[in-house]
């Protein structure tokens, strides 16, 4: 297939090309079997399989090493297939990764067997009504109770595989600084007094989100992720590891799109011949091909850097996202256009992608936020090489 000769690429080894091929069996088989019918119980159904198929040994790996190049072969294979398979992979990763990356031996032990087995859900809630991007502005807070527990109060939104999830990981203002500096991850399972589903709420491409809020919440200091006020850093080194894989989710829909416009320009009748033969439909392929290249290039450098042991590669991973998914919505809208009326007929494979593509523009850190990442990062590297 043309769209794996990236498997020979030089920041992959052999063991990425045979877990591809893992993958992609999988996918072939199942994704978008699984995918069909009501939201919540594609979500669980999409999770206990590929759990059951031990694809979630990488999302939730049992030596605590998460490695990105193989997150994100995932990714792109599982978003190529389906857009609620990679919803439920990555959610398993992002949901679980403070607890991989920061509990103690006890709670990693006591959440992420069931999270690798598909078993158990998980959710990631950093986002507020009023705090999405600036993590600074966090409102929820967690007071001490007592020296074995916390009392949280507050909410957060927008937050994936909320409803549905058995385990959430909480973030609040703790006060041992200003800002960003004063905020504390918290586990907190899904059945604690005081966790209240608000809202549910509905999006242009189905996925389980939700509005959580916490009243007198009870948490025990046990299930605290890193020290007091440390809350920033857990957030931020668990998106360094998930963020170029939103890159890779956003490059697979981006195959995805270049497959779907190559096979209807060519199948196309138009003035008397192929579609293709125009020169602006090879242009909008043209366009789309490079597009792809590109995205592969930046995903799997940036991921390359953080398995090799790079310490932040928030600049790369920002690039990354930026480029993947700004590019995705260009071959998503030109498939649309290639398509013509069936582009915009719904749930129509073009349609549908494009709805599907939207999204990585928004969550876990906007463009807008990847480029002020990316121009902060160049000022400070200008300064450093002065």
């Amino acid at each position: 297939m043309a769209d794996r000769d990236f498997l020979l690429w030089p920041f992959l080894e052999p063991r990425h090309r045979a877990w591809a091929d893992e993958v992609e069996a999988w996918a072939a088989a199942n994704a978008e079997r699984l995918s069909e019918g009501d939201t919540d119980t594609a979500v669980r159904n999409l999770t206990r399989a590929m759990g059951e198929a031990g694809l979630l040994r990488v999302a939730v790996p049992e030596d605590g090493r998460l490695d990105v190049r193989s997150l994100c072969i995932a990714r792109e294979t599982l978003a190529r297939h389906s857009g609620l398979a990679d919803f439920a992979f990555a959610m398993a990763g992002l949901g679980t990764g403070s607890v991989t990356l920061f509990a103690d031996a006890a709670l990693r032990e006591a959440v992420l067997p069931a999270a690798r087995a598909g078993t158990s859900l998980a959710a990631f809630a950093l986002s507020e009504p009023e705090a999405g991007s600036d993590v600074a502005a966090l409102a929820t807070t967690a007071t001490r109770d007592g020296n074995a527990h916390w009392r949280i109060e507050g909410s957060k939104t927008w937050i994936s595989n909320g409803g549905i999830a058995g385990t959430y990981v909480v973030f609040a203002r703790t006060g041992e600084a200003p800002g960003a500096r004063g905020l504390t991850a918290f586990l907190v399972p899904a059945d604690t007094p005081g966790l209240t589903i608000a809202e549910r709420i509905e999006v242009s491409a189905p996925h389980p989100l939700a509005t959580l809020r916490f009243d007198a919440m009870r948490v025990p200091d046990s299930h605290r992720l890193g020290a007091p006020g440390e809350g920033f850093k857990v957030a931020m080194a668990t998106l360094d590891v998930f963020r170029a894989t939103v890159g890779a989710a956003a490059l697979g829909f981006a195959r995805h799109a270049l497959d779907l416009t190559v096979a209807r320009a060519t199948n196309r009748q138009l003035f008397g011949g192929p579609l293709f033969d125009q020169q602006m439909t090879q242009a909008a392929i043209a366009e789309s091909a490079v597009d792809v290249e590109t995205s592969a290039l930046l995903v799997y450098r940036a991921a390359w850097l953080k398995d090799s042991g790079t310490p932040r590669v928030s600049r790369e991973a920002s690039m990354a996202k930026l480029h993947a998914t700004e590019a995705a919505q260009r071959a998503a809208d030109r498939c649309v256009q290639i398509h013509g009326g069936y582009g915009v007929v719904r749930d129509h494979p073009a349609e549908k992608l494009y709805r599907e593509v939207r999204a990585l523009r928004v969550y876990e850190g906007a463009s807008e936020v990847q480029r002020i990442i990316i121009a902060r990062a160049e000022r400070d590297r200008a300064k450093g090489a002065a």
